[in-house]
């Protein structure tokens, strides 16, 4: 199944680059839940005003059925490190793949439960 993923720009120009990236990872993401309806990416460089240091952020909302919204948001400023564009993009989706593969386990019910500490009487 192809997962149908949304990228939206704001603060910065659209690049097929970045959009390549994106998708690569989305598609990581199916291999952790197949059943996601939804992918939004909301990629933004928030001041352009800064002297110094300007962040990003990436955003991810997933929906998984059934009634399920997972939403990860990475900051991350510019501080002279390579690349910090993808920086906080790659940190996202960790963060996503993460939190999907909790879902996936409450899902199953691999998520161990306490038992009824009370003693038998």
């Amino acid at each position: 199944m192809q997962l149908p993923v949304k990228i939206s720009y704001r603060g910065l120009e659209k690049s097929d680059q970045i959009d390549n990236l994106v998708f690569d990872y989305a598609a990581r993401l199916e291999r952790f839940c197949d059943h996601i309806n939804r992918c939004d990416v909301a990629i933004e460089q928030t001041n352009h005003t800064h002297q110094k240091g300007n962040p990003y952020r990436c955003r991810i909302d997933v929906t998984v059925a059934p009634r399920h919204e997972l939403v990860a948001d990475e900051k991350q400023m510019d501080n002279g490190t390579h690349e910090p564009l993808k920086k906080v993009i790659h940190d996202a989706f960790k963060t996503m793949e993460r939190e999907l593969r909790r879902v996936v386990d409450k899902q199953r019910r691999d998520v161990k439960t306490h038992a009824d500490t009370r003693s038998p009487k």
